[in-house]
């Protein structure tokens, strides 16, 4: 039997990762902090950054992209509870958006003034993490009740995520989950992972979380004017 080997020495994520950093160059020269908020379906992203947002927008001008296969719940909800503009992405039935669909829907934005951008991808452990969508950072939330074994089963997400945010923290006397095991395992994948720890419902941590994207829109805002 003949074997044929075919050698592929492009990256197939090429063109992708291009239009990402164009992306990426383009708001950063604006001074707009752009990050890509990525989890499993459940662990409360929607419900975080309700809880959130209003912490950074007496001092920021935000705006929000949400991802779903139908339905613009999750957009509307956010609007609703927190009066920044949100824009619902339908993506086709697809596992991810890409650098591409995310150009396309930063054509509907006026990002001169914003400061913040937030992308809320969508529920999916795997797809996303394959995909850079020309965010600054990439934030991945993982709520306690998922189980401290998820970096072990989606060692991609953890890798490519700056930030974990460990969610949903006041049901820890509820579920059998390690927090600092779940440190070690991301630490043996990415250790540059930042971390940090909140709840919703309590605000537990919120302020922390807070700080730290403040801090970061204040660096990009730096590097912009090149201090």
């Amino acid at each position: 039997m003949n074997v044929k080997t075919i050698e592929i020495n492009e990256d197939v994520f090429s063109d992708n990762n291009k239009t990402a950093e164009e992306t990426r160059r383009k708001l950063r020269d604006k001074g707009c902090y752009f990050i890509n908020i990525m989890s499993s379906p459940g662990s409360g992203k929607t419900t975080l950054l309700t809880k959130l947002i209003p912490l950074l927008m007496k001092k920021y001008k935000i705006g929000e992209m949400d991802v779903d296969i139908e339905s613009d719940l999750d957009s509307a909800k956010v609007a609703k509870e927190t009066g920044i503009p949100s824009l619902q992405i339908h993506n086709g039935g697809l596992c991810h958006i890409d650098a591409d669909m995310t150009k396309r829907a930063l054509m509907e934005y006026n990002t001169e003034c914003l400061d913040l951008l937030i992308l809320e991808n969508i529920g999916n452990l795997v797809c996303p993490a394959e995909f850079d969508t020309g965010a600054h950072k990439n934030y991945m939330i993982l709520s306690i009740p998922e189980g401290d074994d998820k970096p072990l089963k989606y060692p991609l997400m953890f890798t490519v995520s700056d930030v974990i945010i460990f969610s949903k923290i006041d049901t820890l006397p509820y579920f059998n989950f390690d927090i600092n095991l779940a440190k070690e395992r991301i630490l043996s994948l990415n250790p540059k992972a930042i971390f940090f720890t909140t709840s919703a419902k309590t605000m537990e941590g919120m302020d922390l979380l807070a700080k730290y994207i403040e801090e970061e829109i204040e660096q990009l805002k730096k590097n912009k004017k090149g201090i």
